[in-house]
């Protein structure tokens, strides 16, 4: 017992200094980006930021079949990239835009971290709405509107992080409407495929970059 209880306190002691780490590096990164003389540098870290989060998910991941897991990711990854791809050349998915150059390598005008991006939040809402005792239904669109929710705030600072912007004088509603659809059959995926994500960071994470989102919103010019 003893033993069980000096593991416990270890992990919620190192889940705790994880949470923390990410808190601060995420506030250096809201600085840097508001001032002007760090911006750029700031901007162009942004995949790294993507990746680093999860990489450290992908470390403290408890789910069961990670195989098929992966695999599922990996189909994410795929798909998604595709449907941007289509999106960026025909404007008929989400709206006329364009990627800018601050997410990095680019392969057909879209750039290779945005499937990663999708990726990463399928995981994170799913692992947050997977711990909520509600119906499995409720779960899926629990965590579909909450991609949404994301992307809502998002949309709002993007164009000004040059990561892309709209040909429309505002975010069309087809692009949100697209969104949600999308997050939601990759959701309705994971409950046909009966792929249950543990991960107890995945709300921190999560949380940290919607909030740095939030403040880009609030302060950026």
């Amino acid at each position: 017992m003893i033993s069980n209880n000096r593991f416990l306190n270890f992990f919620l002691t190192k889940q705790v200094t994880i949470t923390l780490l990410f808190v601060i590096f995420y506030s250096v990164g809201v600085v840097g980006m508001l001032l002007p003389t760090t911006a750029d540098y700031f901007l162009q870290l942004t995949p790294f930021a993507l990746i680093l989060s999860f990489t450290v998910l992908a470390l403290s991941d408890e789910s069961e079949n990670r195989k098929k897991l992966v695999t599922y990711l990996l189909f994410i990854y795929v798909s998604s990239f595709a449907v941007e791809v289509a999106g960026v050349y025909t404007g008929a998915l989400f709206g006329k835009y364009s990627y800018g150059d601050n997410l990095g390598i680019k392969l057909w005008g879209t750039p290779l971290i945005i499937g990663a991006n999708w990726f990463f939040l399928v995981y994170t809402t799913a692992a947050i709405f997977e711990k909520v005792r509600v119906a499995p239904a409720l779960k899926v669109l629990l965590a579909s509107t909450s991609m949404l929710i994301y992307d809502i705030v998002m949309e709002q600072v993007a164009p000004k992080l040059d990561m892309w912007d709209w040909k429309h004088p505002s975010v069309p509603f087809q692009n949100y409407f697209t969104w949600f659809l999308i997050a939601l059959i990759f959701h309705i995926g994971l409950r046909w495929l009966k792929i249950h994500i543990k991960n107890k960071l995945a709300l921190a994470i999560l949380l940290c970059q919607f909030i740095f989102f939030v403040l880009l919103f609030i302060f950026m010019d």
